[in-house]
């Protein structure tokens, strides 16, 4: 599996990393998400991604492969109330929900924790990136970053407060690749991209239920890509290549509960990026039909 490095940070991250909201979301047993962290651990992920409001995903992970704490970089996000009696965003809520996720995912340090999705008046007002600052200076982390999208997320670049970010990004989802990410070049930040394959809404015949999966098939049957007509197989190794082989993109945060899914990704990326054509004719069909609220999907 292949290492980027990650910014000025340091670190040499997979690129496939693991995405832990579904393991919470959809009430993954421990059983099923040892097998699955420690497998593809043993395959050479080195990256997992999670969140303080993904259920029990933090807990389920410190479960599971605390143990092997040498063996990745563990990065979560902060910022949602889940649990608290606190305002989102607020300093306090900050630094008791950083507490928890230490507690709860076994370690003393996090490699990484990140601002989940606020929104640049948060930004501008100083108070959360001042209690992320305080967590790494205090070694509660090694590097801060923000996960968030659209101008939110040119701002947090551009402020110059974050190691990394975070931003959706896919055959469907491509607003980033020309607002954001030749800022994220110029000052070397870690790239962690979100939801790359598009959740792959195409698999079924019919409009998905649920607004996280809605907006992207109603822009795919705009777009009419040739590629997704054909093999699925075929078509989820070009949409997760698409997004891949971006410049200033580091590592894809995939979730799944099954275990066997990671091995098959990775799989599918070794065959490097696309064909130039290719990628351009994606690029040009998104620019010739995406409308202006075709904004990044948080």
């Amino acid at each position: 599996m292949e290492r980027r490095s990650f910014g000025k940070t340091g670190m040499q991250v997979s690129v496939l990393g693991f995405g832990g909201a579904e393991i919470g979301f959809q009430g993954a047993d421990p059983q099923t998400v040892s097998r699955l962290l420690n497998s593809a651990l043993d395959a050479g992920l080195n990256v997992i991604d999670t969140a303080e409001c993904y259920a029990n995903s933090e807990e389920l992970i410190g479960q599971a492969v605390s143990h092997r704490r040498q063996d990745y970089y563990l990065f979560t996000k902060c910022g949602h109330a889940a649990g608290f009696d606190l305002p989102d965003w607020s300093p306090s809520l900050l630094e008791q929900s950083i507490d928890r996720s230490l507690r709860l995912l076994k370690t003393d340090c996090l490699d990484l924790v990140q601002l989940h999705s606020c929104s640049e008046e948060t930004l501008r007002q100083g108070d959360a990136i001042a209690a992320l600052q305080r967590a790494r200076d205090a070694g509660k982390t090694r590097f801060i970053g923000y996960s968030g999208d659209r101008t939110d997320a040119l701002y947090a670049v551009e402020c110059g407060a974050f190691d990394s970010l975070q931003i959706s990004i896919n055959i469907a989802d491509q607003q980033a690749i020309d607002l954001v990410l030749p800022r994220v070049r110029e000052r070397q930040m870690g790239v962690i991209v979100k939801r790359p394959i598009a959740n792959a809404v195409w698999r079924g015949s019919e409009r998905p239920s649920g607004e996280y999966y809605q907006p992207y098939w109603d822009r795919l049957q705009a777009l009419q890509y040739d590629f997704l007509k054909g093999d699925l197989r075929d078509s989820i190794g070009i949409a997760l290549r698409f997004t891949a082989f971006l410049p200033g993109v580091h590592t894809l945060i995939v979730g799944t509960t099954q275990p066997e899914r990671w091995q098959q990704n990775a799989a599918l990326l070794e065959a490097g990026p696309l064909p130039a054509e290719l990628y351009a004719a994606i690029r040009q069909r998104w620019q010739a039909v995406a409308g202006q609220d075709w904004v990044g999907q948080t």
